[in-house]
């Protein structure tokens, strides 16, 4: 769990010349006033750090957060994206009852409604494994066919197999189940154990950075681990760092509304630094303990971007040397392998920690999970597995291949 509030706030500590420079740029803006905004209400900021905490200081609590007036978009170009549909079954879904992930894993796999066409590919598979036929190649040629059309990927195909191959000579296996059972094991031992977010040790507000490119669901995702965190007891408050796209602060805000969720956000086009370091301010002034920002859906090719993504970090660091303490890729199941070396180019130059897999549903294949801890060496946190508001869960390898080999 993450640990609460402390009752001193922590400050930026000891800074370099360089350093302290670059917070003064950033601090000191001449001219205009920078425009900014406070879970949808306007304000003038001449320097963020003096002036905003006197701002937050008058509005209402966290705790008590009243749904402003929902703005006009400002460029509804290209039909505000698929991240923000679906609010009707969302809100419908805030008000019903919710039951806890932890609470329901006795009984309830919330990982077997998604993996229905995954399922039927390993179907062909499961029955020849079950039965007592003898190991032949027929079967090691299906059971390759079916890895690499899951979605698995060609190279972590050969590597299970190997594995297999090498069990089936050691352990002297002969018939289909026992080679089902290995395979599974397999399965298991790559994903490893469930890994929950990180969570600070040395200061009172947990960072979670979440990129990913357009498309994936990444709003979406922030929205629902919001709401989790929440429901957990948490005091979550969202940064818009995502400026360089039309309509995404109004969607982070709108999300925010619907969630009982504080978002700090500037005006579109405005530096994604100075939002971040005006959240921080936030967090800090209403006793948040987790800041989850939002970043522009980029490609690995947007070397601007790319860059603004290491500013972001350098800004939180300022504030705590940990920070961000999990960088999350939101990835779309649906893409599969195309998916890969954009996620790579992430894992290289942003320092991911861990994965959010998006749109499990049963237009997905599962298998992208696999290859997701083999070729990119990284846990798969959460598990997106429907539009609702409840629809992520924590990630449990266990669950996941049961739910695969399940009839």
């Amino acid at each position: 769990m993450f640990k609460r509030l402390r009752e001193n706030l922590f400050g930026r500590g000891e800074q370099t010349p360089e350093e302290q420079q670059e917070l003064e740029e950033l601090e000191e803006q001449p001219g205009q006033p920078v425009p900014a905004e406070i879970d949808g209400h306007q304000i003038a900021v001449e320097t963020p750090p003096r002036h905003l905490e006197e701002a937050v200081a008058l509005e209402a609590p966290a705790a008590s957060v009243k749904e402003p007036e929902v703005k006009a978009p400002v460029a509804r170009a290209e039909a505000a994206d698929e991240e923000l549909e679906d609010f009707d079954e969302f809100e419908e879904a805030e008000e019903a009852e919710s039951v806890p992930v932890e609470g329901r894993r006795g009984f309830f796999n919330p990982f077997k409604l998604g993996l229905g066409r995954t399922r039927q590919l390993f179907g062909r598979v499961n029955a020849a494994l079950e039965a007592d036929e003898p190991i032949s190649d027929d079967l090691w040629d299906e059971l390759e066919e079916t890895l690499i059309t899951s979605d698995v990927g060609v190279q972590t195909t050969d590597k299970l197999l190997a594995l297999l191959r090498e069990r089936v000579a050691a352990e002297g296996l002969t018939h289909g189940s026992q080679l089902r059972a290995a395979l599974k094991e397999e399965l298991e031992i790559l994903l490893g154990d469930a890994e929950p977010l990180i969570t600070s040790e040395t200061s009172p507000i947990s960072v979670y950075l979440v990129v990913g490119v357009n498309g994936v669901g990444k709003t979406t995702s922030i929205a629902k681990l919001a709401n989790q965190l929440k429901r957990q007891k948490h005091r979550v408050m969202l940064a818009a760092g995502d400026t360089f796209r039309a309509a995404a602060t109004e969607q982070i805000r709108t999300w925010g509304e619907r969630i009982g969720v504080p978002v700090i956000s500037h005006q579109h086009g405005a530096d994604p630094g100075a939002v971040v370091f005006d959240a921080m301010q936030a967090a800090q002034a209403r006793g948040a303990d987790v800041l989850i920002v939002d970043t522009a859906g980029r490609l690995h090719t947007k070397f601007n971007l790319m860059a603004e993504l290491k500013k972001i970090m350098g800004v939180l660091q300022k504030y705590d040397p940990e920070a961000p303490h999990e960088v999350l890729l939101v990835m779309d199941a649906t893409t599969g392998q195309n998916g890969f070396a954009q996620a790579k180019q992430f894992v290289q130059d942003s320092g991911v920690s861990g994965v959010i897999l998006t749109k499990l549903d049963g237009t997905s294949k599962g298998g992208i999970v696999f290859a997701v801890a083999s070729e990119l060496g990284l846990p798969v946190k959460f598990i997106g597995t429907g539009e609702k508001v409840n629809d992520l869960a924590p990630f449990d390898p266990d669950q996941f291949v049961d739910a695969l080999f399940e009839e």
